[in-house]
């Protein structure tokens, strides 16, 4: 039975975010410009309406206009995804430090610097960043999720399952939640529980699979 990470990058609009939105903050960016000078505050407010547009070129070149003192960790958390898309993983890295140190208390830095660790094989660093998001958000199960997908990779198969059943407690409707369950549950010799969770697995997907 195979198993796959899921990793999901926080940002703050997606991308059905309202148009009226976005063209809201691009007409008061054009008053702006014809009257005084942008402030770092609106900066950001466009920036993160280009980033929900898909549009990161734009986005990248607002950010920059923002002087780092004025960056927000909402900016260097931009800042550090639009990085990582592009596969700088060390400058992304510094960007969600950098968000990290403007507010300790941003979780979605922790979480998207614990998914690059990850993704890049340190997963004892992966683990502790997951750990932080955890502690400053018990909502989001993605968090469990990624975290015991790292304790798999360890070899630490109980952590795994206990922050698996976390993710389920809070969203039981995901697939991959219940299928990485049932491999835990396969590694630790509990048939009957794995098949449970197999079955769990085919309901959700609509799979006949065995």
């Amino acid at each position: 039975m195979a198993w796959k990470f899921r990793f999901d990058k926080y940002i703050y609009f997606t991308y059905n975010q309202s148009m009226r939105g976005i063209f809201a903050v691009l007409f008061l960016f054009m008053i702006n410009l014809c009257c005084f000078a942008v402030t770092p505050e609106e900066l950001s407010q466009q920036a993160t309406a280009f980033y929900s547009d898909n549009n990161f070129n734009k986005t990248m070149d607002l950010l920059l206009q923002i002087n780092e003192k004025d960056r927000t960790a909402q900016d260097w958390l931009l800042l550090g995804n639009l990085l990582d898309d592009k596969g700088e993983r060390d400058n992304a890295i510094f960007m969600y430090q950098k968000a990290i140190n403007v507010d300790k208390k941003f979780y979605k830095a922790y979480y998207n610097l614990a998914n690059n660790y990850a993704d890049n094989g340190q997963y004892n660093m992966a683990v502790a960043n997951y750990k932080k998001a955890a502690s400053l958000n018990k909502e989001n199960p993605y968090v469990f999720y990624n975290l015991a997908c790292a304790y798999i990779k360890l070899g630490e198969l109980n952590k795994a399952k206990s922050n698996l059943n976390k993710a389920i407690m809070l969203k039981s409707d995901v697939p991959e939640f219940h299928y990485n369950l049932a491999y835990v549950y396969k590694q630790l010799n509990k048939e009957k529980l794995a098949q449970t969770y197999l079955d769990n697995f085919n309901k959700l997907t609509g799979s006949t699979n065995p």
